[in-house]
């Protein structure tokens, strides 16, 4: 794995999980709620605020079912995706990503077809992300890739030779700066179906890829997936967030309000300095234990100047100031060239070598 610029972080190994706020379709198309969205997802220490860019008509037919469980306007999913549908004016977009950029978080969006893509990338935002939905969709990841910017490739309800044909349609653009996302692509997740341990076989798959985790599961429902996905592993951690998980459609339910974002990067950031370095080495810390917990050898006995040691005249005792325990076979037959009290510790300055 090896690590990804976006702007003025880096995202991969080595380097803090960087945590997308899924603002989606959240803000209702409220200009000014969305603006406020970006604000809280800065001040709850989220990396990026993300939004879906589509349109029904070159997304959806007009009969086709929905897929997900959660209550929403209308009875396919067209009629879902047209009354959420976004219709802030380019100055509009160009405002929320000043606004982003001002409190010091990036702002991209999902687009669903090539005129949006070209839309985003007229923008200048820094990179793109490719829904779970569009995985086999070679001819749009060929169009985003082609911009040259880092792509987030949800991987949702796909196999992993569909992940392998979406990464080779992307770097056969020459672009190599490709995150995968486990994500299970039921709405809700139930806790049984998260399945974790995906990103370990995506990891071993995709080793030149960042890995990381997109949840959708019901906030507050046990022990948090997102925290154990950190724990796991993730090097991107994307949260569907939203100003009021009671509002109807299917993003408001599974998604983080406010303070619940919050309270995730905080114990994201806790995991992250529980789990400290990736090397078995002793750290700074440890430098009294090692010292003072560890043993020496001893002399259990007083032992006269010129006497040579017998093992009886030995025992291994804290602290670990001075011979090893591993080395006292080389102790043993030595001459004491001092007198040496009973249950001092012993160095080689106290035997002729």
């Amino acid at each position: 794995m090896r690590a990804i610029d976006i702007g003025n972080r880096q995202i991969g190994p080595g380097h803090p999980v960087f945590v997308i706020a899924e603002a989606g379709c959240n803000h209702e198309n409220d200009f000014a709620r969305a603006q406020e969205m970006v604000a809280a997802a800065a001040r709850a220490g989220a990396d990026a605020i993300k939004l879906q860019s589509f349109s029904p008509e070159t997304l959806v037919t007009r009969d086709a079912p929905k897929f997900w469980d959660i209550p929403g306007p209308g009875r396919t999913q067209y009629d879902e995706f047209a009354e959420i549908q976004p219709r802030f004016t380019r100055e509009q977009y160009l405002t929320l990503q000043a606004l982003a950029k001002e409190q010091g978080i990036a702002l991209f969006s999902t687009p669903c077809d090539e005129a949006w893509t070209d839309f985003l990338d007229g923008l200048g935002v820094p990179l793109f992300k490719i829904a779970s939905m569009d995985v086999t969709h070679l001819p749009l990841l060929r169009h985003v890739a082609g911009k040259g910017k880092p792509i987030i490739l949800s991987t949702g309800a796909s196999s992993l030779s569909e992940v392998q044909d979406a990464v080779e349609a992307i770097r056969a653009e020459g672009n190599h700066d490709i995150v995968l996302l486990h994500c299970i692509s039921n709405y809700p997740t139930a806790r049984e179906d998260v399945n974790l341990r995906m990103m370990q076989h995506l990891a071993q798959a995709f080793p030149e890829c960042v890995i990381g985790y997109s949840d959708h599961t019901i906030p507050g429902a046990g022990l948090d997936a997102t925290m154990l996905a950190v724990a796991a592993g993730a090097k991107v951690l994307e949260k569907h967030f939203t100003f009021d998980r009671s509002r109807p459609g299917y993003d408001h339910e599974i998604s983080a309000d406010y303070d619940g974002l919050r309270r995730c990067v905080a114990q994201f950031r806790e995991v992250e300095r529980v789990l400290g370095r990736s090397v078995k080495a002793p750290i700074e810390s440890e430098a009294s234990a090692r010292q003072l917990g560890r043993r020496s050898v001893v002399a259990s006995v007083a032992i006269p100047k010129g006497a040579r040691i017998t093992p009886e005249m030995l025992a291994v005792k804290r602290p670990g100031t001075g011979i090893a325990p591993k080395e006292l076979p080389q102790v043993v037959g030595r001459i004491a060239r001092r007198e040496v009290r009973a249950d001092q510790v012993l160095t080689w300055e106290c035997l002729e070598r």
